[in-house]
């Protein structure tokens, strides 16, 4: 199928070079023209594993393009919208990406039968008034109404970054939502080989033993849309009730790696998600839980649950900070030293990082900060220019002279550091914010 794949970010990105692996005849479309010359000259833009490699493979599948007129619009099958949507300050989400391509494609759309997917995280509804603004494009371009020639899709994504293409290989589901049956045949066919698990995997990303099938859920465009943002949620809520409980924990003497094994094994509950520490950032968590109570107060209705793991979750970053003050007595002086900036191992993103909030309010205090990232510090450096963070490529030379070692994110390189040394029997403290050691 001919396919566009308008934002390279995590999603498009991803999305985009896995169909292309497949087979299909995909356009990525950015209006960074930075992001697209690296493209074209097969190099990511963003750091995820294994994404240099697929790339090259898929190279010859892939087309890349800031301009629309160039995209092809007006023959291509599938178009899927993957922009951000970055919060607003009252919580809702920024769709002013969305309603730019939107417009671009309706603007272009002509007889040929096309699947436009919101791929990005979009609040309930927004599948109808991406309609409303394709079909307002589409007749101010063209003169007169569409002649149901198209049909908006929701196709949400689950994908972890940091093994964004393993989950785009091998999803625990597919979900589909759309008003129309001949829009999810379509998009059924063009995940043919994922549903059926027919293509030939790629080395570096073998398929796990076992796995032959992908279930399918179609539904309408709400359901659809509503469902990226229960998952997410709940993910959330679990790891903001396994901090909770380590509060009590700690107070009372037992060890919460030992709580969250005992009832991790519950087949009812499961294990993953339940590893406590200094809690949840990224693109999507805050993002979304933050959207599903903007979308609910629309209705009049509260969200307390999720409010409340939304409060477990950003007062762990201050109580890290008081640990740290606690072991120093002062931070004002002194040398303190963060181990990951990224918000988990295996990307370079910042969003919601909890190295960020931790970096200022130490900085607040009067420490000097040190920082290591195996790969994010050029983007740390880039985003937040006026932190006066002293950065090193070398973990080890990041950590000399420090009074406390702050591990952020648990990148296994740390765990290979001569700890024995670092910690001078006892002299400088050790905080560990992921139970990682």
């Amino acid at each position: 199928m001919k396919v566009l794949v308008i934002g390279t970010g995590y999603v498009g990105l991803n999305t985009g070079v896995v169909l292309a692996y497949l087979g299909h005849d995909v356009t990525c479309l950015d209006v960074n023209s930075e992001k697209i010359e690296m493209l074209k000259q097969g190099k990511p833009p963003i750091y995820e594993p294994n994404l240099d490699t697929l790339l090259t493979l898929a190279y010859d599948h892939l087309h890349f393009t800031t301009d629309y007129d160039e995209a092809d619009i007006p023959n291509t099958d599938v178009v899927f919208i993957a922009v951000g949507t970055p919060s607003l300050p009252d919580g809702g989400a920024n769709l002013e990406y969305v309603a730019q391509a939107a417009r671009s494609v309706g603007a272009r759309l002509d007889g040929h039968f096309t699947v436009i997917v919101n791929k990005s995280t979009v609040p309930i509804g927004s599948g109808n008034w991406v309609t409303t603004l394709i079909r307002d494009a589409y007749q101010k371009s063209q003169g007169h109404r569409p002649h149901g020639n198209y049909f908006i899709a929701s196709n949400p994504e689950f994908l972890r970054q940091g093994s964004a293409l393993y989950d785009t290989f091998y999803p625990d589901r597919i979900v589909l939502g759309a008003e129309d049956p001949r829009a999810i045949d379509i998009l059924t066919n063009l995940y043919r080989p994922l549903l059926n698990q027919d293509f030939t995997a790629p080395e570096s990303l073998p398929r796990p033993e076992g796995f032959t099938a992908v279930p399918l859920v179609t539904c309408d465009l709400a359901s659809a849309e509503m469902i990226k943002y229960a998952a997410n949620s709940f993910l959330a809520l679990k790891i903001s009730y396994i901090n909770e409980i380590a509060h009590l924990a700690e107070k009372v003497g037992a060890d919460i790696t030992q709580i969250a094994r005992g009832i991790g094994l519950d087949s009812r509950i499961g294990p993953r998600f339940l590893n406590a520490g200094i809690g949840w950032g990224g693109s999507c968590f805050g993002k979304d839980t933050a959207a599903l109570i903007s979308t609910a107060c629309e209705y009049n209705l509260e969200m307390p649950i999720i409010e409340a793991a939304r409060n477990v979750n950003y007062q762990l970053r201050e109580e890290f900070v008081m640990k740290a003050q606690q072991e120093l007595k002062i931070l004002k002086g002194k040398t303190v030293t963060l181990l990951g900036l990224a918000f988990k191992p295996n990307t370079d993103d910042l969003r919601d990082a909890p190295a960020i909030d931790i970096a200022k309010m130490l900085l607040l205090r009067g420490a000097k900060v040190h920082a290591h990232d195996p790969v994010a510090i050029a983007n740390m450096k880039r985003q937040y220019p006026e932190l006066a963070i002293d950065y090193f490529e070398d973990a080890n030379e990041a950590v000399q002279d420090s009074d406390a070692v702050l591990l952020v994110t648990e990148w296994p390189l740390y765990k290979k550091l001569d700890w024995k040394t670092i910690l001078k029997d006892g002299k400088v403290k050790l905080l560990d914010g992921r139970n990682f050691f």
